[in-house]
């Protein structure tokens, strides 16, 4: 069977979907198979639009057998062949579907693998849509109190909006990896997470941000107590006294290396504007008034 034309097989099982007035219901078991069957024999001879077409019409009859998990796999295979055509919609709604069957399964950690996948091959093609897939993909994992097995999609998250320039969503994803990060006592992963927002506060040149990000933070002790406190507080001292060459310094210190590559890269280009302006006193030099000499008053 395994030799046999998909294009046949595809005919076949469509026939067996279909009442007649000599078949009154469906023969979705045996058109299942064959809907498999072709979409290997497709995906063999790199007929990629049919072989979609058959993993689609496969899902269905999984679900029409009351398989839930066998139709998810099945839109997941038909999602990786759509990023091959570059049907970018389709990808989506291939692996957001095939989320919703897992989760009828009562599956947290397979429906949350679908949406990263998913949004993992609409990163470069469909950015937005991406970091939309990581946010519901950390979504299902934290409503399941699974925090833990979300830490590196909230990385990617805040990575593609880095790419994005979109540097305060960015941050927003690096704190509620911190948020997380606190609940599964994950110390370490914590006080990294908020290094890095305040590293992306500062590399959009948004000081006062930073400041706010590292007070509030700083409100929990695994953090206050933390080499990436000291790291920040020394970071933004420097920028407080307008000293460049600090700057640089710290942001080349060892508790910034070991932070995600994407915020090293953005630590390395710092200072990214005029620090000056950032330096404790310039803006009540700003603020006051130049001396009349002729108003003795």
């Amino acid at each position: 069977m395994a030799t046999s034309d998909p294009q046949k097989l595809m005919s076949k099982a469509d026939k067996l979907t279909k009442l007649t007035l000599t078949r009154w219901s469906a023969d979705w078991q045996n058109a299942t198979q064959l809907y498999e069957q072709a979409a290997v024999g497709f995906k063999l001879s790199k007929d990629n639009q049919n072989a979609k077409t058959a993993y689609e019409k496969a899902s269905k009859g999984q679900e029409m057998l009351s398989s839930p998990w066998d139709a998810a796999k099945h839109l997941e295979s038909a999602g990786a062949v759509a990023k091959d055509l570059g049907n970018w919609s389709e990808v989506s709604d291939f692996y957001r579907r095939a989320s919703e069957l897992y989760t009828e399964c009562g599956r947290s950690q397979p429906a949350s693998d679908a949406l990263a996948k998913g949004a993992r091959a609409l990163e470069e093609a469909s950015p937005d849509e991406a970091v939309r897939m990581y946010g519901d993909a950390c979504s299902i994992l934290e409503e399941d109190e699974k925090e833990q097995m979300a830490f590196d999609l909230y990385r990617a998250a805040a990575n593609v909006y880095i790419k994005l320039e979109r540097y305060t969503d960015a941050a927003t994803f690096l704190l509620r990896l911190g948020l997380s990060a606190d609940q599964c006592k994950a110390t370490n992963s914590q006080c990294k997470a908020y290094l890095s927002a305040i590293i992306v506060y500062l590399y959009a040149d948004d000081f006062k941000q930073a400041e706010k990000c590292y007070n509030d933070c700083s409100q929990i002790d695994a953090f206050l107590s933390s080499d990436q406190n000291r790291c920040a507080s020394k970071l933004l001292s420097a920028y407080g006294e307008g000293d460049v060459e600090e700057i640089k310094r710290v942001a080349q210190s060892s508790t910034v290396t070991h932070l995600d590559h994407m915020i090293i890269k953005l630590a390395r280009k710092l200072p990214t504007g005029d620090v000056s302006k950032h330096k404790y006193g310039a803006s009540m030099d700003e603020e006051e008034e130049p001396l009349n000499e002729d108003d003795l008053t």
